[in-house]
């Protein structure tokens, strides 16, 4: 398979909601708008590859606010995609996501692998990863010597 281009397909419960929360609220640049104009789908860029969020979706991608399925309810996780989103200050997106009033399910820290993540959702529960890079994590720096080239 040669692949030429990729991008991520949400069906969000209400498409207004969630074009609103990635365009003003995340601030994606649109791609590309398409569709009837009373119900447009729209594709944004995200860093190296495309989010479009078009179309509808009957229910969301697991209850908002929660991070997991209601306790006791005997449904199974639905599966879903999650979208891990790279910047260059995390704590300046944390604050501004807050004042927003951006549901944020973990707090920024640096987990053990050494990458500074924030968890947040969109409207329909799809969970987000907010990264910020440390200046010397291996991810920022090329490791090999040059001997070895």
């Amino acid at each position: 398979m040669e692949v030429l281009s990729s991008r991520i397909l949400l069906r969000p419960t209400d498409p207004q909601r969630s074009h609103h929360f990635y365009r003003e609220t995340l601030g994606l640049a649109v791609y590309r708008e398409f569709g009837p104009p009373e119900e447009p789908g729209l594709v944004f860029f995200l860093g190296q590859g495309l989010l479009e969020v078009s179309g509808h979706s009957p229910r969301p991608a697991r209850p908002v606010g929660t991070g997991r399925e209601p306790a006791g309810t005997g449904r199974e996780p639905v599966r879903t995609a999650r979208l891990w989103l790279q910047v260059r200050d995390l704590a300046a997106e944390h604050a501004r996501l807050n004042a927003a009033g951006v549901v944020i399910t973990r707090e920024p820290r640096r987990e053990p692998w050494g990458l500074d993540e924030m968890w947040i959702e969109d409207p329909d529960g799809v969970p987000i990863v907010v990264v910020e890079i440390p200046p010397d994590h291996p991810l920022r720096r090329d490791r090999r010597s040059l001997a070895d080239g």
